[in-house]
């Protein structure tokens, strides 16, 4: 070691001050998000056209697989029942239809009442359309089953 006093040349520079490190970019919330407006088939760089197997789904999707369907009838309380309860009807009627071809048999007059509904549970809209009807609340025999009565009966 060395006895002699320090002198000012000797000591050590002071560091210079540290820079201010740059703050990281700060990040875009909607980074994730998509763009404002929708990209067309014809602007996408990856999908220029769909594939077969997605274009034949679409093309089938609303479809149905049976052109037409089965409607069983029953009759519920006092109604009166039908000689044929079963009929066919396109899976495209409506469920109108469905309505006039069972006043028609039943021959009710345009002021009775005639209420119909799918499996004892509820009553479609007359605009509803068949196929969908049989499509999620057909049966085990492949039929839709359609219970009528006079005076309302299911709630």
């Amino acid at each position: 070691m060395d006895p002699r006093p320090a002198s000012p040349g000797d000591r050590p520079s002071p560091s210079p001050p540290a820079q201010a490190t740059p703050s990281p970019v700060p990040e875009d919330d909607d980074a994730g998000a998509s763009p404002e407006l929708p990209l067309t088939m014809s602007a996408s760089v990856i999908l220029a056209d769909l594939p077969r197997d997605a274009s034949a789904a679409l093309a089938s999707a609303g479809g149905f697989p049976q052109q037409k369907v089965v409607v069983r009838f029953k009759a519920v309380g006092a109604a009166p029942g039908l000689a044929q309860d079963l009929c066919k009807i396109s899976a495209e009627r409506k469920f109108e239809e469905v309505v006039r071809y069972l006043r028609r048999k039943l021959r009710c007059g345009d002021t009775d009442s005639v209420f119909l509904y799918v499996n004892s549970a509820f009553a479609p809209s007359l605009d509803e359309v068949v196929g969908n009807l049989h499509r999620c609340f057909k049966n085990a025999h492949d039929q839709l089953v359609v219970a009528y009565s006079m005076t309302p009966a299911f709630g």
